[in-house]
């Protein structure tokens, strides 16, 4: 439901754009790269994609169940987009097609050749199930029930014993070194003697460290290879050589000792049960923490030693943070998480992954000389199925046979990151390009749509690439909306079995009802829950639309011979009100929450309600009480008023507003400029006018109902009394309410309406 809503609002606001004139390219492709379908097929399966790619023939086999699966979503996305009426351009070449993926190759082999990529064997967080490195950005929290382990070591020196606080016992045997805070009196007198690791027997050093709290345990911390990135930063920083005792599968190695083979949580029942056999677990306290879990199969994750390919990013912080504040964030509030996110940053980008249905890393090495081989960008590269481009190494020479091809992935948002170049034809279509990059302008002409919960992967990994690429921002506009929400507020999960289909509401109620939905639920930026009952009232909204158009058909549009009284002026003034309010969270926040609920209630409350009961009787002019310049003058202006409505509304309701325009005006609304305010009627007429005439309706209407008088039956004996300055709109007023109206002030005794309206 979320994203069928979020497809919507990037319509609405591709459709506002062309009709101010932009030439508008809405390319939808699907992102068809990655982990996610290789967890989905796994599943479906029940199948080990290691195990069953470990062979090129397996891999090409395991490849194809991924494509056919992706072929079936794209299909419902597309099914479900084209429904609701969005006018993108649909790229059948997603992120899985030779076309980007020799894109992606080609900005690799510029990026390796201008020393921004490298290999090294360094700490990085690993999923144990997935069996593949992932960057910061893909780990998730999970909030779980635990324990607080309290156990006792050993200082060698003294002998004395000391207790250290670990939820992760496991990991003793990794133990490098201990740690307390320098303002800890309490342990001062431990600084450079050393502890006995329990169980295992090994001494490690103590020292002192900002990083120890002193009010968490009991203020000693145990630093092992790796509870988690302050033990990373405390083993690099004081130059400790790491003891990696979790192997990439997730079980325990024979550094581990009596550990070994284990999987991490049995290890930890494990030496549980031995440490209180053997009376070093002093206590132990129920705790809930968050643990870091992969953000697709939400298996817990690890920090292991493997040798990746990493992309230089901390070097950019700085640029990254400068170009972020150049960009037009709507809302702004949420530029704060892209900000955060860059100056927390810890580690280059590992942009390797061991997994299949990915973009292959386009590089062989050789085995007699070690080099690394890139080759010319241009095509699409295989090297764990192809033979490698060169006859020999150029490096030294050696047959072809001793190179070897690269058997790893990139990272699905190194595809991901250069969507706006794809789209905008980078390196396959520099006209295009050109246009949407101009040399001489610093920011390009791209508006990227987006929810809050991928700025940190999706928007900040696009900026760096495209940065690195063309030493430019990415986009113009940043529009980030929130999160689908259930009835009842929460996010929908397949584990709460509250994830909501949108097609049964749309086959119920219609694309527009949905859209209006879509449009109405929220501010742009905040979570948005679903409502039927809204989408309802834009059902009923669509109704009433459509009778409204069919009474204003009744009469013809005069172009000529029309006279206007004050009162269709003051309510053009309050439309070209309606319009700038409009035109504004369109245009300028790229908001179509406040222009959806602004043209509801202008259409239903201010046109039907009371404009078009007002000049009724005028338009009809049965008895020949009106000119017939006058009469002409309300045609004109309920034509006019309907006409900017349908206008302001197409951006968000496509269908109907076409329907209406095309009946009513011969031609497509969308084909129509946006509307802007006429200077005419702002000088003629006054907004405020219009609200104190409704004002009067709304108090005259209550008191008939009070006093059991219908709305159309005259009041004889009485007269209202309405304040002076309206007393151009008196005629109108009588007209409408059967009774007589005076500008002036009431007489002693007159009944109280509203504020300075009075009946007697």
């Amino acid at each position: 439901m979320g994203g069928a809503a979020h497809y919507a609002q990037i319509d609405m606001i591709a459709r506002y754009f062309r009709m101010k004139g932009w030439n508008v390219f809405v390319p939808w492709y699907a992102d068809r790269n990655g982990l996610p379908v290789e967890v989905a097929v796994e599943k479906k399966y029940g199948i080990s994609a290691h195990e069953m790619a470990s062979t090129p023939e397996g891999r090409k086999k395991f490849l194809e169940l991924c494509k056919q699966e992706l072929d079936k979503v794209e299909a419902e996305l597309v099914k479900i987009w084209t429904r609701l009426g969005c006018s993108f351009t649909y790229i059948r070449d997603g992120t899985d097609s030779p076309r980007y993926r020799t894109l992606t190759q080609a900005t690799f082999i510029e990026l390796w050749r201008r020393g921004l990529i490298y290999e090294a064997e360094k700490p990085v967080t690993w999923c144990p199930r997935c069996r593949t490195s992932l960057s910061e950005a893909e780990i998730e929290y999970r909030e779980e029930e635990g324990y607080l382990y309290y156990v006792k070591w050993r200082v060698k020196e003294t002998g004395e014993e000391i207790v250290i606080a670990t939820t992760r016992p496991e990991l003793i045997g990794a133990a490098r070194a201990v740690i307390y805070n320098p303002n800890d009196e309490r342990y001062k007198h431990l600084r450079d003697k050393h502890a006995i690791v329990p169980l295992y027997g090994y001494e490690v050093p103590i020292y002192e460290h900002p990083a120890a709290k002193p009010e968490y345990g009991t203020g000693l911390v145990m630093i092992s290879s790796y509870g988690d990135w302050t033990d990373v930063m405390i083993i690099n920083e004081l130059g400790l050589k790491p003891k990696i005792i979790v192997n990439p599968d997730g079980t325990m190695n024979e550094k581990a000792g009596f550990l070994a083979g284990l999987p991490i949580r049995k290890a930890r029942e494990v030496i549980v049960k031995r440490l209180e056999e053997e009376g070093l677990i002093a206590k132990k306290e129920r705790i809930k923490h968050n643990v870091p879990i992969c953000w697709r199969c939400k298996t817990p994750v690890e920090i292991i030693h493997v040798r990746e390919y990493f992309l230089k990013q901390l070097e950019y912080k700085d640029k990254l943070l400068a170009v972020s504040r150049k960009i037009k964030f709507k809302p702004e509030k949420h530029r704060r998480k892209l900000i955060d996110w860059i100056e927390n940053l810890r580690m280059d980008w590992p942009i390797s992954r061991t997994r299949f249905y990915g973009t292959e890393i386009p590089l062989w090495h050789c085995r007699r000389c070690g080099a690394k081989l890139v080759p010319e960008p241009g095509r699409y590269y295989r090297p764990w199925l192809e033979e490698p481009p060169w006859d020999r190494c150029p490096v030294c020479g050696a047959p072809r046979e001793e190179l070897e091809g690269e058997k790893r992935v990139f990272d699905t948002w190194f595809d991901s990151s250069i969507s706006v170049l794809y789209a905008s034809g980078y390196m396959y279509n520099m006209r295009l390009f050109e246009r949407v990059f101009p040399r001489d302008e610093e920011l390009p002409y791209t508006l990227r749509p987006q929810g809050y919960d991928i700025i940190r992967t999706w928007l900040y990994f696009t900026l760096l690439r495209v940065y690195q690429l063309l030493g430019k921002p990415a986009f113009r506009w940043v529009r980030v909306t929130g999160m689908g929400l259930d009835p009842r507020g929460r996010a929908m999960h397949k584990s709460l079995g509250n994830v909501i289909d949108p097609e049964p509401y749309i086959e119920t109620y219609g694309a527009e009802p949905f859209r209006f939905w879509a449009a109405a639920a929220a501010r742009l930026g905040d979570d948005y829950r679903f409502s039927e009952q809204v989408l309802k009232t834009g059902k009923l909204f669509l109704t009433k639309l459509w009778n409204i158009a069919r009474f204003v058909s009744s009469f013809p549009r005069p172009s000529e011979g029309y006279r206007l009284r004050p009162i269709d002026y003051a309510f053009l003034a309050l439309l070209n009100k309606v319009i700038e309010r409009v035109d504004k969270a369109y245009g300028e926040d790229l908001d179509v929450h406040d222009p959806v609920n602004e043209l509801y209630n202008f259409t239903w409350n201010v046109f039907a309600a009371h404009y078009i009961e007002l000049v009724k009787n005028r338009a009809y002019n049965r008895q020949g009480e009106y000119s017939e310049e006058e009469q002409k003058g309300a045609w004109y202006t309920l034509h006019t008023i309907l006409d900017n409505i349908l206008r302001m509304l197409a951006p968000i309701l496509p269908f109907i507003t076409d329907a209406l325009y095309r009946r009513l005006y011969g031609t497509s609304v969308h084909r129509q400029r946006f509307p802007e305010p006429v200077e005419e009627w702002s000088r003629e007429g006054r907004p405020e006018h219009a609200e104190a005439i409704m004002r009067i309706n709304s108090a005259v209407w209550a008191w008939k109902k009070r006093n059991n008088i219908k709305l159309s039956e005259p009041v004889p004996g009485k007269k209202l009394y309405i304040p002076r300055e309206l007393e151009p709109y008196t005629r109108d007023l009588a007209d409408m309410h059967k009774i007589e109206v005076v500008a002036a002030e009431p007489p002693e005794g007159a009944e109280k309406l509203d504020e300075g309206i009075y009946i007697a």
